[in-house]
């Protein structure tokens, strides 16, 4: 009789800060490291870089790009991609605040979010294991430092669509920030609490 088959190691990527602009997003070992950069010269335009260890060097991998008033653009591989628009990569779900994205070798994935937690899930997949979940921080009484930082769990078959799987975390987190609770003022205006 065969032993049981051992659970897939689980990538345990923690960002260093909660902001979507600026923050760094790393395992323990820096085998996965990624670096989410907005300038402060271009406030609009937000760049993912990814360390390649073999020549130790930061790569850009992705830009984003959020005009007020416009609809946000994408392009992947660096200076010489060419720019999407963010629904041509990232189809919305308008019942939840996720979407579906095409990853590596035409693999479909989805982000949803199950009790108040985003995962995500491979769309073709009857059973909806999730591959990654996102894990809030954790404040000291809930005021204070973080005793926790934010983290993605992610499964080892994820890895290979990690550069989209960020990107899409980025734009749907982004969804969910912006659509979160409005409290409504006098004359039709709404204020983000």
């Amino acid at each position: 009789m065969a032993p049981p088959r051992k659970a897939d190691p689980l990538h345990r990527m923690v960002f260093t800060t909660n902001s979507l602009r600026n923050t760094t997003i790393a395992v323990d070992d820096d085998a996965l490291y990624y670096e989410i950069v907005t300038r402060y010269w271009h406030p609009n335009l937000t760049k993912i870089f990814k360390l390649d260890k073999e020549i130790r060097e930061m790569l850009l991998i992705a830009e984003l790009e959020r005009v007020p008033g416009q609809p946000a653009k994408i392009r992947f591989g660096g200076e010489h991609g060419e720019w999407v628009s963010e629904e041509e990569f990232l189809r919305w779900d308008p019942e939840t605040r996720g979407g579906t994205f095409t990853g590596g070798e035409g693999v479909q994935y989805r982000w949803k979010s199950h009790n108040r937690r985003l995962q995500l899930i491979r769309a073709d997949d009857d059973q909806k294991v999730p591959l990654a979940k996102y894990h809030t921080y954790r404040r000291h009484f809930f005021v204070f430092r973080m005793s926790r930082h934010a983290f993605l769990e992610v499964k080892s078959e994820a890895t290979e669509a990690m550069d989209k799987l960020i990107m899409s975390y980025l734009l749907v987190e982004r969804k969910r920030r912006d659509t979160g609770l409005q409290l409504p003022v006098k004359k039709g205006k709404t204020v983000n609490a």
